[in-house]
């Protein structure tokens, strides 16, 4: 007679195995898309700069607060002030959660201005935010050119503004400031390096230049201390963000003397605030997008990250976070009129007339 009881064992080994790669099955499934992955972010520049050590501060909080805990990699990109960059994540980066793009400053501006080259849509893009976005730009004189009242300034003609090169952005922001507070027959030399711009100004090779007011504080004590220069005004980004040592200054967009004018202040004002954003292609699927906006949300919370930022950058961190980001640039003008006037601002041609 057979014995049935080698079956009976065998099929108790065979429901143990099943419940094995059942529960295998499960415990894969729950396993966070991201773990044992590396994270790319695609930037716009080459590195060591401060744009790619504002990156790098990034890495090991998202790293904590990614599930998975993924690696994260820069990989570099420089070409076109960010548009090669721009181009690649809207264009060929696949839409998996993998790639970002932090492609620089220049990525909202150049989409909105119109520039060529532009071969991506910012509305289109997912935005993880930025980990700074507050700025002050001054415009100051020389002490010894005698301008130190808004109508000395604006009778004088042909005040000399130093920049860096056209379009260049202490270039677009002087020729700004001399429209808005309406200048008469302003001069614009852009022909010098940052620091050089510091010494034409007290040499008097110019009489004016734009220059950001946390540059100043750091670098140009002695314009304070000594009254080396006169303040006249600041472009506060975000508007009724007082600076702790310009909070007496004019804002610009008060001298505005129509609703275009204002608007073009705003157009700066909002490229200043969107700050350089983090993003993700088109057709990422939504969990991976609010699973990555989450992870930014918690490293611009992290007190530890703002001590690390300033660490490794030299600045403080201003973070813009996911759902700002994308309104700050969705709340940018873009009216033909404003983007027209705005594109002759910033050329290399006279004022626009006003």
């Amino acid at each position: 007679m057979v014995s049935k009881k080698p079956t009976f064992k065998l099929s108790i080994l065979g429901a143990c195995s099943a419940l094995i790669l059942l529960l295998s099955s499960s415990a894969s499934a729950q396993a966070p898309f991201f773990q044992g992955k590396t994270v790319t972010i695609i930037q716009g520049r080459d590195p060591g700069g401060t744009g790619d050590l504002r990156v790098r501060a990034l890495f090991p909080f998202l790293q904590k607060y990614i599930p998975g805990n993924p690696t994260l990699v820069s990989e570099y990109m420089p070409g076109g002030g960010g548009r090669k960059a721009a181009n690649y994540i809207y264009n060929s980066a696949r839409p998996d959660g993998l790639t970002l793009a932090n492609p620089g400053v220049a990525m909202v501006s150049s989409a909105i201005l119109g520039d060529s080259g532009i071969l991506y849509d910012i509305s289109k893009l997912s935005y993880m935010g930025s980990p700074y976005s507050r700025y002050h730009g001054l415009f100051v004189t020389r002490k010894e050119a005698g301008l130190n009242t808004i109508e000395k300034l604006c009778a004088a003609i042909g005040v000399r503004i130093g920049g860096q090169s056209v379009g260049f952005i202490n270039y677009n922001e002087g020729r700004l400031f001399a429209y808005i507070l309406g200048l008469n027959d302003p001069k614009f030399v852009a022909s010098y390096s940052g620091p050089e711009l510091d010494i034409a100004l007290v040499r008097g090779e110019i009489d004016a230049r734009s220059s950001a007011a946390d540059t100043v504080v750091k670098r140009n004590r002695d314009w304070i201390e000594k009254g080396l220069v006169d303040f006249h005004s600041i472009i506060e980004a975000p508007k009724g963000d007082k600076h702790p040592q310009f909070g007496q200054l004019p804002e610009l967009e008060s001298f505005a003397k129509s609703e275009r004018d204002r608007k073009l202040v705003v157009m700066a004002r909002s490229f200043r605030l969107s700050g350089t954003p983090n993003v993700l292609p088109p057709g990422t699927p939504k969990d991976r997008v609010a699973i990555l906006q989450e992870a930014f949300r918690k490293t611009f919370r992290d007190p530890e990250f703002a001590r690390e930022y300033k660490k490794l950058t030299g600045e403080d961190a201003t973070p813009l976070l996911p759902e700002d980001n994308e309104r700050a640039i969705r709340d940018i003008p873009r009216e033909p009129e404003v983007v027209q006037i705005f594109n002759k601002l910033i050329g290399a041609g006279p004022l626009p007339p006003r």
